[in-house]
């Protein structure tokens, strides 16, 4: 489980676009990055749509957003493409980047237990370190969160 202060775990996984998309990609920079269940679902959409609404937001606070899920990348662009996303996805299909970041765990529903993804997102500061953790997040107004979060650690800083 990583929590605010641990060095953000390390990856490399494929993208939309077919490049593969690296923690080290964003080093100097913020890094809004975020677990999400499946492509093409009322609430990943939802999030997808919120996230990449407050890209111009998040770009001006030297941020940008990456979200990972266990679809291909095929599908990555497809859903990208059919909800005019500007934010990058990447595929963890063996889920290992997810479980590294503690955005993997045992679920229930419709009284069924399963693995899955815990929606989660982490706040990775440019030095490469977790500035903040959301676990099991509401989708309704948390890009909007996201942000302010964002630009009150960058007023700390300062």
């Amino acid at each position: 489980m990583v929590d605010a202060g641990d060095t953000a775990p390390d990856f490399c996984l494929p993208g939309a676009e077919g490049q593969d998309i690296c923690l080290k990609d964003f080093e100097g920079k913020w890094l809004v990055l975020y677990f999400y269940p499946k492509d093409n679902t009322s609430g990943c959409t939802r999030e997808a749509v919120d996230f990449t609404a407050a890209l111009p937001q998040l770009s001006d606070l030297g941020a940008e957003v990456l979200g990972i899920s266990r679809d291909s990348p095929a599908s990555h662009r497809k859903f990208a493409e059919r909800h005019e996303l500007q934010l990058k996805l990447a595929s963890d299909a063996d889920h290992k980047v997810t479980e590294a970041y503690g955005a993997w765990a045992l679920k229930k529903m419709y009284g069924k237990e399963s693995y899955g993804v815990v929606r989660s997102t982490f706040l990775i500061d440019p030095l490469g370190k977790v500035a903040h953790a959301w676990r099991k997040v509401s989708v309704k107004g948390h890009a909007e969160a996201v942000a302010k979060k964002l630009g009150e650690m960058r007023e700390e800083r300062r």
